[in-house]
């Protein structure tokens, strides 16, 4: 069981920062930016081709070497998560937002986005998956109650963990952060008192593709790369954040801790990895039914 629930954490680990960009988007603008599957997946080429340059594939760093790869492959995939998605909300909503489109617009917009970037990656570098060389040496680490935590489970966890906090701590406790939260609460209010939008919405989509694009190469490093990589992690990345409460900051985080347990501890005693889906939606609708605004509710930047 306890093997279970440490893969289901660290499984949330992973959908709470891509879900944070669901979350901080909508936050500010009300839209679901159904690209976002696509930053994560940019991202995690982004790791993949830093680590192919500098990375021998036979053998695998291992000490300072390994710490030393894998913080700045998560900075490069962070840095490339985070352009894209500063190039989406560029050429994909700044405009329709200026001539106050309707939402139906801004989601035809995200999906054809989408739709371009996975085309475009698979003409460019193949539709097959591949695998990242190895910034590090795989293997046990130590046990915790009979589970099995990997060198792979602890760099997920610290990462994320890091990347998490990082974030708490920038909406709640620094200029940008209010900035961000005044634009989320009232746009207008905000202009007159001096926050510039545009920059104050660019400055969150950065955010919310650097998160994705780190979760990317966190993820690719379990999995490998490929164009179409980003829509399972995403979709169950964007349940997580509506879980949680769909623009809450630590709503998300908790709603992605929740969705990776609730996934994969039903496969200790079912024994079957098929009815882990139906399960996880299953306990999204029963709770949404009983709490329609998710686990913490929908603020921007809520604490409690």
């Amino acid at each position: 069981m306890t093997s279970f629930i440490a893969i289901g954490l660290f499984t949330g680990f992973i959908y709470s920062l891509v879900a944070l960009g669901y979350t901080l988007v909508y936050g500010i603008l009300r839209l679901i930016n159904f690209a976002h599957s696509e930053i994560f997946m940019c991202g995690a080429f982004g790791g993949y081709f830093y680590l192919r340059v500098f990375v021998n594939y036979q053998t695998p760093p291992s000490g300072a070497a390994s710490v030393f790869w894998i913080g700045t492959g998560i900075l490069v995939s962070g840095a490339i998560g985070g352009i894209m998605a500063i190039v989406l909300e560029r050429f994909a909503y700044r405009p329709l937002r200026r001539r106050n489109a309707p939402p139906l617009t801004y989601l035809i917009s995200a999906i054809g986005a989408s739709y371009f970037l996975i085309y475009f990656v698979g003409k460019e570098f193949g539709y097959y998956q591949v695998a990242l060389p190895q910034p590090y040496t795989n293997g046990p680490a130590f046990t915790v109650f009979g589970a099995e935590i990997t060198t792979y489970n602890v760099i997920v966890m610290i990462a994320a963990v890091a990347l998490l906090v990082f974030l708490d701590v920038t909406i709640n406790h620094t200029k940008l952060g209010r900035g961000i939260r005044a634009v989320a609460q009232d746009t207008q209010m905000a202009s007159l008192m001096g926050v510039n939008i545009d920059r104050t919405i660019a400055t969150t989509f950065f955010l919310g593709g650097v998160l994705g694009g780190a979760a990317g190469f966190l993820f690719a490093l379990s999995t490998g790369v490929s164009s179409t990589m980003g829509f399972v992690p995403a979709l169950y990345a964007f349940t997580a954040a509506v879980l949680g409460g769909i623009g809450n900051i630590r709503g998300a985080m908790l709603g992605g801790l929740v969705l990776g347990i609730v996934q994969t501890v039903p496969i200790f005693w079912l024994q079957q990895i098929w009815y882990t889906e139906p399960i996880a939606f299953a306990v999204l609708i029963m709770l949404l039914i009983f709490r329609p605004t998710g686990l913490l509710g929908e603020r921007l930047g809520r604490t409690a």
